[in-house]
């Protein structure tokens, strides 16, 4: 299958809404719609009312893609969106309200004040290219990327249980088949890291 992976830019806006309208992300119920907004490089320790609904959080996600807030990479197949990866500078999301919500047990110390981590947060890929290698290609992409931009580890936050809804997170065993290892394990989560 030919997959074609870009790195979100302000020029792909449209194209991340798109998507986020149309595909089905756990039961798409428009209030459910998060257009992953929650993990991104905002302070949300104030101002919550911009995400109560998925109007708010649509319009602040186009903010967000064209101000670069939101990182990551859109997957492509036949020149249709397909896939996303959230993807940022760990140490720039300790204020996003997922960050604050659910990640308050990780470590937020580098290893020293030379390592960089770029941290994998989510995935949502389209039910009927899901169990298809397109969020593997979309890590590997991560990866690579992170190598050119000077960062020292990637790091990802795989649940332990098996959720009700979409395991965002994307899968533990992914992970380790990409050369990841578990670094922190908490109570609900594995920090997994790959050294680049």
């Amino acid at each position: 299958m030919n997959i074609v992976i870009r790195k979100l830019t302000p020029d792909l806006v449209e194209d991340y809404l798109w998507f986020f309208d149309n595909e089905k992300h756990s039961d798409n119920i428009d209030e459910h719609k998060c257009y992953c907004v929650c993990w991104c490089s905002d302070d949300h320790r104030t101002g919550m009312d911009r995400m109560s609904s998925a109007k708010k959080r649509r319009n602040l996600a186009a903010q967000y893609v064209n101000n670069r807030i939101i990182q990551g990479y859109l997957a492509y197949h036949n020149g249709k969106v397909i896939g996303w990866c959230n993807a940022n500078n760990k140490s720039e999301c300790f204020n996003c309200i997922s960050w604050l919500k659910f990640m308050s047990q990780v470590n937020k110390t580098q290893s020293s004040e030379d390592t960089k981590v770029k941290a994998v947060f989510c995935f949502t890929i389209a039910p009927s290219m899901r169990r298809k290698g397109v969020a593997t290609q979309l890590l590997e992409r991560v990866c690579k990327d992170a190598v050119k931009d000077g960062f020292s580890f990637v790091e990802s936050y795989p649940q332990k249980r098996l959720k009700q809804i979409d395991d965002f997170e994307g899968p533990l065993a992914m992970y380790k088949k990409c050369g990841f290892f578990v670094h922190e394990e908490l109570d609900n989560i594995f920090v997994m890291r790959k050294q680049l």
